[in-house]
């Protein structure tokens, strides 16, 4: 049976080319591991690149896609599976469901916003699924520095970093999925911290 992996990423065109070459290189490589796909569902962007990588290399794709983007041009009409939901929230509740694991390529607000929730759902125990965040080229250190600055300043306990798991490449990011071995997560709730 295959495992799927949900892919957060862009839907710009506009972006730099490496972030493409990327995309292609990890659908090659989820392809080649009989990793399937389960992602936004959109043609265009480092979705589509995604998408179209893993079917060239006879990967299997499922897309999830609200109706309201369910549109000619913008969806991924190639997908073996394509789930229309309907609206963002039952979209990323489909992925998540589906999902065996998560990975983060650089995005806009949309990947953002799936990323913190899906490390949200881990932290409160919803789910106990490896959360990789991509960090092509140095693309994530910002939201690193935050993520590290929360836990600094007793906003989150040192063992919201066991949470998600930042790789640098491809081998990297699968690698982690793969040997995946869940753990007990940490009860998020901080104590009083004594100032004095």
């Amino acid at each position: 049976m295959t495992k799927y992996i949900c892919v957060y990423c862009s839907s710009s065109c506009a972006i730099d080319e490496k972030y493409f070459s990327v995309a292609r290189e990890l659908g090659r490589e989820m392809a080649r591991r009989n990793i399937g796909l389960i992602f936004g569902g959109g043609m265009v962007g480092l979705m589509g690149e995604t998408a179209r990588a893993i079917h060239e290399h006879r990967g299997e794709v499922i897309g999830v896609i609200p109706e309201a983007l369910n549109l000619k041009g913008i969806a991924y009409e190639k997908c073996d599976q394509l789930i229309v939901t309907k609206d963002l929230r039952e979209r990323k509740a489909t992925m998540e469901e589906k999902a065996a694991g998560f990975i983060a390529l650089p995005g806009g607000f949309g990947t953002l916003e799936e990323l913190l929730e899906i490390i949200t759902l881990k932290q409160l125990r919803y789910h106990n699924k490896p959360i990789v965040i991509f960090n092509v080229d140095g693309f994530y250190n910002g939201l690193i520095e935050i993520f590290e600055n929360i836990i600094k300043l007793n906003f989150a306990k040192k063992e919201s970093r066991d949470l998600y798991f930042v790789a640098d490449n491809v081998t990297e990011a699968l690698d982690y999925i793969e040997n995946y071995q869940p753990k007990e997560i940490a009860s998020k709730w901080l104590t009083h911290v004594n100032q004095d």
